[in-house]
Formats: C-alpha cells, sequence, structure tokens
C-alpha cells in the first residue's frame, strides 16, 4: 500500500474516532446504533482496514450526517477555487468505487459536488440515507447505472439527470461497463 493511501486511512480513521468520542459513544454504542460490528469499528479506528462505502452509509445514518462529512470534517472557510491536485479522493477497493470531492461540504455553503467511479459488475446497497430528505442531483457522465431509490428502479444512460430526495434504501448497480457520475447534494 502506498504512503498517500495509509496516511488517508489514518486521517479517516481518527476523524471517525473523534466524531463518535464527541457524541459521548462508545464502540458498542455505535456498533448497535450502525449495524457494524464492535470488532469492524475498532479495526477502522484503529486504521488496520478501510471501510466500504456500505459501511460507511451505516455509518453516516448513525452519526446522522452526510457521507462525505464522515470523510472529511466540514471546512472552516472555503476558498472559492479548488484546484483538483487538492481535491480529495476516497477509494472502496472491494466494490471498485472511488469518490473525489469536486465542492467538499462547508457550513457556509449549502451545495456540495462529488465525481464518482463504479467498475463494471458492481452493487452498493444502502439500507437508510443519513438524514431523510437529502436532496440529491445525479448526472451520468459515462457507462450505464441502475439507480434504485427508495423501491424504485431507475436506468440510466449518459447525460441523464436523476434528481431526488433520498427517504430510504438505495442501491447502485453497474452491469458489464463501469459508470462514472457526478452528484450534486443540498
Amino acid at each position: 500500500m502506498n504512503e498517500p493511501k495509509i496516511n488517508q486511512n489514518r486521517s479517516l480513521a481518527e476523524h471517525l474516532r473523534t466524531l463518535r468520542t464527541d457524541r459521548g459513544l462508545t464502540l458498542q454504542d455505535l456498533a448497535a446504533r450502525s449495524g457494524v460490528s464492535r470488532a469492524t469499528l475498532s479495526r477502522i479506528e484503529n486504521g488496520e482496514v478501510s471501510p466500504t462505502a456500505e459501511t460507511l452509509g451505516r455509518l453516516a445514518s448513525a452519526f446522522v450526517l452526510p457521507l462525505s462529512q464522515l470523510l472529511a470534517p466540514l471546512e472552516a472557510d472555503f476558498p472559492p477555487l479548488v484546484r483538483h491536485a487538492e481535491q480529495s479522493v476516497w477509494q472502496d477497493l472491494e466494490h471498485g468505487y472511488s469518490r473525489r470531492s469536486l465542492s467538499p461540504p462547508n457550513r457556509q455553503l449549502q451545495l456540495e459536488m462529488i465525481e464518482c467511479a463504479i467498475e463494471p459488475r458492481q452493487r452498493i446497497a444502502y439500507e437508510r440515507p443519513a438524514f431523510a430528505g437529502h436532496e440529491h442531483h445525479l448526472v451520468l457522465l459515462s457507462g450505464a447505472l441502475v439507480l434504485t431509490v427508495d423501491g424504485v428502479r431507475h436506468e440510466l444512460a449518459p447525460g441523464d439527470c436523476l434528481r431526488y430526495r433520498l427517504r430510504g434504501a438505495s442501491c447502485f448497480e453497474t452491469g458489464h461497463q463501469p459508470a462514472r457520475y457526478i452528484i450534486a447534494m443540498a
């Protein structure tokens, strides 16, 4: 594993531990809220493993925070220009999934934008949203994507935009080709 990835795992581990302890939660409390085992949470917080997208989704729901705020703390102030080299990238190697924070979450701004890529023949399912009613606008840039939102299946082709407020489960599925998309969330 390369050094930037190791540092990214440590940073994420420290941030997740801080979120938990700042809320006065034990590992057992968080395990009960998230459905993620105490042992797995401990390994994540110790930087021994990187969580999958689905695990992060469960933690986001437990903390009632958007997934992006699990990956990085809110910026105190925001620079107007975010250079490509400064945009953080998180990867779930198990699901062939990468997530680039184009416009990071901020206390002063309501919108954030993320570019995602999912390898062929992958399925990423989230049991519930971080919070009900979270507004999403997803534009498929390339490939094909089946997105099921609150039980409704949507087959997306390049250029399609799916707008929704997330209230229940969601699932992202690719077929024989990868998918690349941008999602804006408010």
